[in-house]
Order: structure tokens, then C-alpha cells, then sequence
């Protein structure tokens, strides 16, 4: 492996920098390659693991379609800002009761504490949100609907993009600023206050509160995880099909390659891995320096 002019084996060689040996600076011996480690500690997936991770990412892009349709039934005047109101209240306390009762028992001692908080919290948003409803709902008066539609698709795939799906449990602040921006945008076109403060709440209910509860359930109840995120995701479709059928379609074909078709791709490309490590790697220490530093 080195080249011609090398020296035979009656000297030796030796991979030590300090000590002169007859042999150019770039020499390596047929023992160089002995060495070399393939794919070492690559994690091996399985499909159906991949599949169930996947899903989050499915019942995100559903709570979209969600939240869209609910904006086109306040539009049409299907859905009263009341009814939406009461029924986002009710969705809020059942929620916060399950994810209370999913707490570990270590953050029991802060119960009252923190309740409270949420509950200073939620009254705080609220009162902002309602007072200043009526500026909201004159927010975007002098942009052409056309422009308003557009930044609302935009924040909403900048949502989706940037959202933390690792740990969700504190959506990234990119993620809810953007969500937030494109809800005041569509609620902007709404025909009253009222409407603008119910649209509002609903958007923090779904994509503030929501993937804190969904992923306490992934941590601590992973069957019913799994159900839940089938339902949104079978919710979704159904909602945006009752307003564009076309985009129920689109929808469901979106859900189908996050969470079935692009699991079995990494899977198959998997085995086509090559990762090799060798002699040739930088050097990595392993013992605790941290004394050091300080």
C-alpha cells in the first residue's frame, strides 16, 4: 500500500510521530485497513416504529386542515363564534385535566402552584385577546384578500416545517409565532370581533395546549397515542372534505406518504448504509476534561 520506493520488511514500520524512520511521511503497511469498522453503531429501524413516529407528524399537518376548516365554517357562517367558544372551553378543561392526571407524581408537589399559573396564564390571553379583538379584526383591512391568503399558506407551511417534532411539548417559538401570524391573519377576514376572538383561541387551543398533551400521552400512554393520532388524522380528512373534497384528496395522499410511504424508504435505504470508521478518524477523547476548564 505504500509506494515502490518503501524499504522491505526487514525494518519495520511504526505509526509514531516522534521516532525518524526510513519511510516517506504518507507510508501505511497492509495493517492499515485491519482496522476498518463499517457501520458501527448505526441504529437499525423498524418499519412499523418509524411508522408510529411518522404519525405525529401526520396529526400536525391534520390539525392544520383542522383549524382551516373551522376557519371556512366561521366564513360561511356555519360554525357561531358561541358554539366554537364553548366547545374549544370544554376541549381546554378536558385536556388540562388529562394532562394533569398524566403528570408524573414528581411534579405533584407544584400542583397548586402551577395551576394557578396556567390559570393567571389563560386570563391574562384572554383578556388581551378579547379587548383587542376589535384592532385585530381592522388588522389587515388595507391588504388585498389575495395577500393575506398567501402569508396565511406561508406561515402555516413555516409552521409545519419548523415544528419541533422531537420533543413538542414546548412548540419551537418560530413554529407558534408563525401558527399565530397566519391565525390572525384568517381571522382578520372574519365577519365580526367576536368571530376574530374565537378564532383566535381556537388556533391557541390547537397548536399551543394540543401538542403538549399529545406528547405527554406519547410518553406515558403510547397505545392510546397511537389511536389518537389515527383519529385526527382521520378528522382532518373528514372536515376538509365536507368544504373541498379535492383538497381531502390531496390531504390524505400528503398523510399517506408521511406516514407510509417515507417510513419504508428509510427503511429499504437502510441497508444500503455504508459508514466506515478507521485509523484515519480525528481522535476522540473520552476521558472527563471538565477539571481542566475550570
Amino acid at each position: 500500500m505504500g509506494p515502490d520506493s518503501a524499504p522491505g520488511p526487514a525494518v519495520p514500520w511504526r505509526k509514531v510521530l516522534w521516532e525518524r524512520q526510513p519511510f516517506p511521511d504518507n507510508y501505511v503497511d497492509q495493517r492499515f485497513l485491519e482496522e476498518l469498522r463499517r457501520n458501527e453503531g448505526i441504529r437499525q429501524y423498524r418499519y412499523w416504529a418509524v411508522v408510529k413516529e411518522a404519525g405525529f407528524v401526520g396529526q400536525q399537518l391534520s390539525c392544520v386542515a383542522i383549524f382551516i376548516t373551522l376557519w371556512l365554517y366561521m366564513e360561511q357562517g356555519l360554525l357561531s363564534p358561541e358554539r366554537l367558544l364553548l366547545t374549544s372551553l370544554v376541549c381546554a378543561l378536558l385536556g388540562y385535566g388529562l394532562h394533569q392526571a398524566l403528570t408524573s407524581q414528581m411534579e405533584s408537589g407544584c400542583e397548586l402552584r402551577t395551576r394557578l399559573a396556567d390559570l393567571q396564564s389563560a386570563t391574562i390571553f384572554l383578556s388581551f385577546t378579547f379587548g383587542f379583538s376589535p384592532v385585530l379584526k381592522t388588522l389587515t383591512e388595507s391588504v388585498s384578500t389575495d395577500t393575506v391568503y398567501a402569508m396565511s399558506a406561508v406561515m402555516l407551511l413555516a409552521h409545519l416545517v419548523s415544528f419541533p417534532y422531537a420533543h413538542p411539548s414546548t412548540p419551537g417559538s418560530l413554529s407558534l409565532n408563525a401558527a399565530l401570524f397566519a391565525s390572525v391573519c384568517l381571522a382578520s377576514r372574519l365577519p365580526g370581533a367576536l368571530h376574530t376572538f374565537a378564532m383566535l383561541s381556537c388556533a391557541l387551543l390547537v397548536f399551543a395546549m394540543w401538542p403538549c398533551l399529545l406528547q405527554r400521552l406519547r410518553e406515558n400512554a403510547p397505545s392510546q397515542f397511537t389511536g389518537l393520532c389515527v383519529g385526527v388524522c382521520i378528522g382532518g380528512v373528514g372536515g376538509l372534505g365536507s368544504q373541498s373534497p379535492g383538497g381531502a384528496v390531496l390531504l390524505a395522499l400528503a398523510l399517506g406518504s408521511v406516514t407510509l410511504l417515507c417510513p419504508l424508504l428509510l427503511v429499504m435505504l437502510q441497508r444500503h448504509k455504508d459508514n466506515i470508521q478507521g485509523p484515519w478518524d480525528e481522535a476522540e477523547i473520552h476521558e472527563d476534561i471538565s477539571h481542566f476548564l475550570h
